[in-house]
């Protein structure tokens, strides 16, 4: 009976591990140069930002095409350089893309994270029509926390409401800036498409507030996606420990640097130590140590099963993996469970998104930098 027993244990065993690894990596281009984003384009070509400052088309047979021209300057350094970059949703009439970037001060002294819009030419050569829809104030002299995930906002049946989600980090020595309302670091902004402010943000006609200002306390956050039902999803750095996802509301302070679950680098506590506030928002989820999370997508598609419908995936950094988080219900509710992929690729997961053919995508960051599709495993 007990060797039954212990049978049915490694059965069990074995299925678990062969569930966790029911993807098939496939390389689609590599030799990327540290690439950050990853958008999709008609006819099964792609869009790849590449942190060092370029923006490149790549075709469907993953044949790397040259930068693109017209991108304004690019304070490409540390953490910096052009990060973000998704399509309009009616693109295929209007050709229209968002990209966010480390934008130089004029003075030559100082940068931050800066929002803009193109169109893409044609010819699929160059950018035309650049405008900057938002520039992150103060600009500071570092190479630290950017932020920079764009997401455009839907309503609750799933129609595009024409403004735009930008998350921005607390550029590092400026940490207490995010518990201020007088700056936008260490924020989520909302805007619209053309660089207005919507009038039912949360902040305007607050006097000594910006009123960009959707949520605030936040570290760097490097992941958000919106979820079907129109609910912003984002993730965020901690220190040494207490990466977190966060559900940004209108308003809603998510603690930081206040509280954490981590400690700071010098193994001294965060904030008095507590990782629970009042006037503070708890993470979802978090953790520690920390994983040093980029990149967040919803999987929408049964490519993978239904097992996998509604499930929310996050890249690992530090750790080098993709993390598939169940959640207690599709699309929302807690964590209930996390499996680790593509650990045996051993590259740093820097974004992830769901193509319009409902397979995942992933890019890894390094000087050699790769574009892969996950395809169900036989």
């Amino acid at each position: 009976m007990l060797k039954i027993l212990l049978s049915l244990l490694l059965l069990s065993a074995l299925a678990a591990s062969a569930g966790a690894q029911s993807i098939r990596p496939v390389t689609l281009a590599r030799g990327f140069d540290h690439p950050w984003a990853v958008a999709f384009l008609p006819d099964g070509q792609f869009l790849v930002s590449e942190r060092s400052g370029a923006l490149r088309v790549v075709q469907a047979n993953g044949e790397i095409g040259p930068p693109l021209g017209g991108l304004p300057p690019v304070a490409a350094g540390g953490q910096g350089g052009l990060l973000d970059v998704i399509l309009d949703s009616d693109f295929a009439r209007n050709r229209s893309l968002y990209f966010c970037y480390a934008e130089p001060a004029a003075s030559g002294k100082g940068n931050s994270t800066a929002l803009a819009s193109a169109r893409l030419s044609s010819d699929l050569r160059r950018l035309e029509s650049v405008r900057v829809l938002f520039s992150q104030n103060p600009k500071v002299a570092s190479q630290l926390h950017f932020g920079c995930r764009i997401v455009e906002s839907k309503n609750a049946d799933g129609r595009p409401d024409g403004l735009l989600y930008l998350t921005l980090g607390e550029r590092y020595h400026q940490r207490d800036d995010a518990q201020s309302l007088d700056n936008h670091h260490g924020k989520v902004v909302r805007i619209g498409k053309d660089g207005r402010v919507p009038a039912d943000n949360p902040f305007v006609g607050r006097a000594g507030a910006l009123p960009e200002i959707w949520s605030l306390g936040h570290r760097n956050p490097q992941g958000a996606t919106l979820s079907p039902s129109g609910v912003l999803w984002i993730h965020e750095h901690g220190p040494m420990g207490g990466d977190e996802i966060n559900l940004p509301r209108p308003g809603a302070n998510f603690g930081w640097p206040l509280v954490s679950f981590g400690k700071n680098y010098n193994f001294t506590a965060v904030g008095d130590g507590g990782t629970a506030r009042s006037g503070t928002e708890p993470p979802l989820h978090q953790w520690t140590p920390s994983i040093a999370p980029s990149g967040m997508a919803f999987v929408t598609s049964e490519r993978y099963g239904k097992a996998w419908l509604g499930n929310l995936l996050v890249g690992s950094l530090k750790y080098t993996y993709l993390a598939r988080l169940e959640l207690a219900r599709p699309f929302e509710g807690k964590v209930v469970r996390e499996t680790r992929l593509l650990e045996a690729l051993g590259e740093r997961i820097r974004d992830v998104r769901q193509g319009p053919d409902g397979y995942l995508y992933v890019l890894t960051d390094s000087a050699n930098g790769q574009l892969i599709r996950l395809l169900p495993a036989p």
